[in-house]
Parts: C-alpha cells; sequence; structure tokens
C-alpha cells in the first residue's frame, strides 16, 4: 500500500491541495492492533472529500492525497503527538487523537492496548515521515519556481449532534470554516479571498471554529517566507447524509462549484 499519490497538473502552479484524512486503507499489522468498530473507519475519515477538488488538477493545482487511515497514522498530527495512553513513552497529557488515535470521535477504542514504540516508529517511517517528505517538496518547488505556495489543506467537518460535538450547537458551526489559526499561517489577502467566494456561493463563514488549522496549517504556513497555508472545513451535511454516508448528488455539484472557482481563483491571483 502507498501512503499517499501525489496528481500533478499539466500546467504547474504555486497552488497545493493537500488531502490527509480522506484514505481507508489500513496494512495488516495495523489491523492486528485494531479493535474500532469497523463503521468509524469511515466515519472518523474525511470522506469523500477528494471527490471535491476532482477539478484542482485540470485548473492548475497540485493533489496530495493521502491513502493511509488516520486509524493507523493522523498525518495532521506532529509525529510527538502522542501521550502515555496509547504509545508506550508518551507525555502525561490526555491526547487520545494525536498521532495515534486511542479512541474514535465516538468515544470508541481503536486500538487493543497500549502500543510499543517500535510499532509507532514503523507508522511514522512507513507513512508519516514519506508524506511530510513529499509535502515540503512541492511547496518548496512551488515556492522556487513561483516565488510563493498556497497550500490549501482540505478537509470536512460532522454535524455536531451526528458526531458527538455536543458542545457545539448545530447552527453554531457554519458551513465553510477557514482555519489560519488566528490569521497568522497565510496573509489576509488570501484568506479574505477564501471568506468572498464562499460567501458569494451561499455558505455562512466562520473562521477558527470549531478547528484553527492542524499541524500542516501550523507548520508549513509561513507567509513570512511566501507559504501560505488554509486548512478548509467543509461541513459534511452540504453533500451527504451523515448517517448512511451517502452523497447527495446536487449537494456535491454545489459544493464542486465552490472549490473549482476558489482553485482557479488562488492559481490565477498574483502574490
Amino acid at each position: 500500500m502507498e501512503a499517499f499519490e501525489v496528481i500533478e497538473p499539466a500546467d504547474d502552479s504555486p497552488v497545493l491541495v493537500e488531502i490527509p484524512h480522506a484514505g481507508l486503507e489500513l496494512d495488516a499489522p495495523t489491523m492486528n492492533w485494531l479493535v474500532a468498530p469497523a463503521r468509524s473507519i469511515a466515519r472518523d475519515a474525511d470522506l469523500y472529500v477528494d471527490e471535491l477538488y476532482t477539478d484542482a488538477p485540470r485548473l492548475g493545482a497540485t493533489v496530495l492525497r493521502a491513502n493511509v487511515s488516520r486509524f493507523a497514522v493522523d498525518l495532521n498530527r506532529a509525529s510527538d503527538d502522542f501521550d502515555g495512553q496509547t504509545v508506550e513513552g508518551g507525555s502525561t497529557a490526555d491526547r487520545p487523537r494525536g498521532v495515534v488515535w486511542r479512541l474514535t470521535s465516538e468515544g470508541c477504542q481503536v486500538q487493543r492496548e497500549r502500543m510499543p514504540r517500535v510499532e509507532l516508529e514503523r507508522r511514522l517511517d512507513r507513512y508519516w515521515r514519506p508524506y511530510h517528505q513529499a509535502l515540503a517538496a512541492l511547496l518548496e518547488r512551488k515556492r522556487a519556481r513561483f516565488g510563493h505556495a498556497v497550500l490549501l489543506c482540505a478537509h470536512s467537518m460532522p454535524t455536531p449532534k451526528v458526531r458527538g460535538l455536543r458542545s457545539f450547537a448545530q447552527s453554531a458551526v457554519a458551513d465553510v470554516v477557514p482555519g489560519t489559526r488566528g490569521r497568522t499561517s497565510a496573509a489576509g489577502r488570501w484568506i479574505d479571498e477564501v471568506d468572498r467566494l464562499a460567501r458569494d456561493h451561499g455558505f455562512s463563514v466562520e473562521h477558527d471554529f470549531p478547528y484553527r488549522g492542524g499541524f500542516s496549517t501550523m507548520h508549513y504556513g509561513r507567509p513570512d517566507l511566501e507559504v501560505h497555508a488554509i486548512q478548509l472545513e467543509l461541513a459534511r451535511r452540504l453533500y451527504m447524509d451523515e448517517d448512511t454516508l451517502v452523497l447527495d448528488p446536487r449537494g456535491v455539484a454545489r459544493v464542486r462549484r465552490f472549490t473549482t472557482d476558489l482553485i482557479e481563483r488562488l492559481v490565477t491571483s498574483a502574490p
């Protein structure tokens, strides 16, 4: 199993769409540790997000798509983000959903027992490190060629009542959430462009709530070096039935119109 795939456009641009949570694949050693219900593999993935960006390569954006499930390794977490309850030698903090998950979003156990450090290192070497080496190299290639790079970290977010995020009222979660860690991971003009286009397409927008951006946004977003990173969370209710996990064709078409316009705008905008 390949950890990820890179889909290159015919004509390169400064834009890279990263999809770290769409993968569903698990290798045999990981399966030996897994006790989570089978439904959780799909429910805790950013299911179908890659299908919302199918036009990106045609428009000039590179796509980096993970194949591995986040139940093997979460590619949007730091490699040292784990606690001692999850992995031997981890910190005393309670981090059940770090670079490896101990609990699903619904509170079910993911692994049968605490993981030895050697198994974590196997997963980091097999999946996490190659993925981030590729991501860093793609961004540097684009920055060197075009003078700037734009990383769009593509994610989806559940409706609170469906996925147990009961601390948030359903009405409090917008359709589109750009996460930029307080407008620090990208220059304002890029953030404002995402906001404007989302509203033009009739979506509600809330910045940094309930997601401020994960590891990729924090680690690679360096606007002082002309590398701009925005985590884009799209509400799953817009394009799928969250109970049955079935796509809504009309919803998919609507969201694709937005993502297509967004990629086109990011590709053609001057720095």
